[in-house]
C-alpha cells in the first residue's frame, strides 16, 4: 500500500542522505496516513542498516592490517 511504500522510501532517503527525498517522502508518508511514530521507526531502521554497512566493511580494514 501507499503508506508502506512511503515509509520504505523515508528509510531509503535517510540511507542515501538526500534532503529533498527525506522531505518529500516524509510529507508523502504523513499524507498516506503514517504516524510520527511509524516515520521515526522507519528512520531508526535506516540508522541500523547504515551502521551495519560500517560493520560489514570492517573486514576490509582488518584484511589491510594483515598485509
Amino acid at each position: 500500500n501507499k503508506k508502506t511504500k512511503e515509509l520504505i522510501a523515508v528509510a531509503c532517503a535517510h540511507i542515501t542522505q538526500c534532503p529533498y527525498c527525506i522531505e518529500g517522502h516524509t510529507k508523502n508518508a504523513k499524507k498516506a496516513g503514517a504516524s510520527p511514530e511509524e516515520i521515526a521507526e522507519a528512520i531508526y531502521v535506516s540508522v541500523a542498516m547504515k551502521a551495519g554497512s560500517s560493520m560489514a566493511h570492517s573486514c576490509i580494514a582488518m584484511a589491510a592490517l594483515e598485509e
